[in-house]
């Protein structure tokens, strides 16, 4: 391998990863801000969203597993649970099972309100990859699998520590 090629590809194995992190974190800040720019009710913080998302994926979740689950104190999911009951996102019920515990359920407000931004995240999405040229949209496209694999390894490696 001549050294022209052997720098090029250290160099690529030195910036990679940063650079992939990178866009990843600015592709979903964009997201969110543009996202943020047309709602007519107010907007809920990262944890929320993704605490309603994870009882959405399992309802009935406790308390302390959404804690677990997000790698948050249980406390701050106490607060943030305070919260969305208070907003109406979200049901607290007793769980049969340990009447210490509580048990979370999603609203119909908290549904449609998931279903909107998904509706509308889609849409975003869909309309900036259409602008791309086709082999763009293909290299994305077959991206998906290791990008999911590399979400799959970063949540196996935050349960190991």
């Amino acid at each position: 391998m001549d050294q022209e090629r052997w720098d090029q590809e250290r160099w690529d194995q030195e910036t990679f990863p940063e650079e992939l992190a990178d866009a990843l974190v600015g592709v979903q800040r964009l997201l969110r801000r543009r996202l943020r720019a047309g709602l007519t009710v107010p907007r809920l913080r990262g944890a929320e969203v993704e605490l309603l998302r994870l009882v959405e994926a399992r309802p009935g979740i406790r308390v302390s597993d959404a804690a677990k689950e997000l790698y948050l104190a249980g406390n701050s999911v106490s607060t943030l649970v305070n919260q969305l009951v208070k907003d109406g996102y979200l049901i607290r019920e007793t769980d049969p099972a340990d009447r210490r515990a509580a048990r979370l359920l999603l609203t119909e407000a908290a549904e449609a309100r998931l279903r909107a931004w998904r509706e509308r995240r889609a849409a975003l999405v869909g309309r900036q990859v259409a602008r791309l040229d086709a082999a763009d949209r293909e290299a994305l496209r077959a991206a998906l699998p290791a990008l999911r694999a590399l979400a799959v390894n970063l949540h196996e490696e935050a349960e190991e520590s």
